[in-house]
C-alpha cells in the first residue's frame, strides 16, 4: 500500500503490503524454547491481527521478548510453527524475515558508529542498487534515482518524528528517548508489513514518550500491523487494540486493555506484583 509518491509529497509512511482482507497477518502454534533446561516459552500459541496494534505484556521472565527473537527470527524455536500470512516462516535467518516484511527494535539501542541521524536511515533499505558493483558502475543513474527517493523517505520520516534539525548530528549524540524513535524510523525505512517494537518506552522521557505513541497511532491509522512488548501500562492503554498477557511461556488471558486489567489471574501474576 503506498500512501503518496516519495519522490511527489515526501510521505514518510511507505508501507509494505498495506491492509488486506486476511485478518490474521501472523499465526504462533506450540512454540516452545528453552535456555539451559529453563523454558522461556512453554507451548506457546496466539494469532496477530492485521492492521492492528497487539500488546505482549507480562512478568519479567514470561518469555516477550524470547518470543519477538523467534518470530523475527533471531533465536530459532525448539518446536512449534509461525506462519506469515500463512507462508511458515519458523526458523528462517532474521535477514529473510526482514525481507519478507517483519521487522523488530530493540529494547537496547546500538549506535551505528561514525554515521550522521540521516545516513542511519540511509543504510537501513535492503536491495539497494549500489551495493553491487554491476550497479554501482553499470547503473549509475537507476542508483542515483534510488538514492534520491530513499534521502526524500528518510528527510519525511525525520520531520516527522521531530529529528530533523539533528540529521548531521552523531546518531550516538541523541538522548535515549531520540535513540528510540530514530530506531522506529530506520525499521520503518525497511518497508514492514508487521512493526515489532520492543519495550519502546523503556528509558523515554514523557515528552518523547507521547511523540512515540502518536507515531504508533498513526502508523496503526496507516494500516499497518504492529506487536509491541512494553512494561508501560500507559502506553499499552493508549494504542493497543489487543493485548495478549504471558506467564510462563504462554499466554495466560487475552483481550482488550479493559477486560485483561480487571482479570484476577492477571492481577495476580502480572498487576499485583507491580503495584
Amino acid at each position: 500500500m503506498w500512501l503518496g509518491d516519495p519522490l511527489a509529497d515526501a510521505h514518510p509512511f511507505h508501507l509494505h503490503g498495506g491492509a488486506s482482507d486476511v485478518t490474521t497477518v501472523v499465526e504462533i502454534r506450540e512454540i516452545r524454547k528453552a535456555f539451559g533446561g529453563a523454558a522461556a516459552l512453554d507451548g506457546c500459541s496466539l494469532d496477530i491481527a492485521a492492521g492492528c496494534v497487539t500488546g505482549i505484556i507480562g512478568p519479567n521472565g514470561a518469555g516477550k521478548t524470547t518470543l519477538l527473537n523467534v518470530l523475527c527470527g533471531l533465536v530459532p524455536p525448539d518446536s512449534g510453527q509461525i506462519r506469515f500470512r500463512g507462508v511458515p516462516i519458523t526458523g528462517l535467518p532474521s535477514h529473510i524475515v526482514a525481507a519478507r516484511g517483519v521487522v523488530r527494535t530493540f529494547q537496547i539501542v546500538r549506535d551505528l558508529a561514525g554515521l550522521t541521524v540521516l545516513e542511519t536511515l540511509l543504510l537501513a533499505p535492503g536491495a539497494q542498487i549500489g551495493e553491487t558493483i554491476i550497479g554501482a558502475l553499470f547503473r549509475r543513474g537507476a542508483v542515483e534515482t534510488q538514492e534520491r527517493a530513499q534521502a526524500v523517505r528518510a528527510r519525511g520520516l525525520l520531520e516527522r518524528i521531530g529529528l530533523w534539525r539533528l540529521a548531521d548530528a552523531p546518531a550516538g549524540s541523541l538522548s535515549g528517548g531520540q535513540k528510540k524513535l530514530l530506531e522506529l524510523a530506520r525499521a520503518l525505512m525497511l518497508d514492514p508489513a508487521v512493526l515489532c517494537l520492543d519495550e519502546p518506552a523503556a528509558g523515554v522521557s514523557p515528552p518523547l514518550l507521547n511523540a512515540i505513541i502518536r507515531l504508533i497511532r498513526e502508523l496503526r491509522m496507516a494500516g499497518l500491523t504492529i506487536i509491541v512488548v512494553e512494561h508501560d501500562m500507559h502506553l499499552i492503554r493508549e494504542v493497543c487494540d489487543h493485548i495478549h498477557v504471558l506467564a510462563e511461556g504462554r499466554p495466560l488471558v487475552s483481550g482488550t486493555f479493559a477486560e485483561v486489567t480487571a482479570n484476577a489471574r492477571v492481577v495476580d501474576a502480572y498487576l499485583g506484583l507491580a503495584a
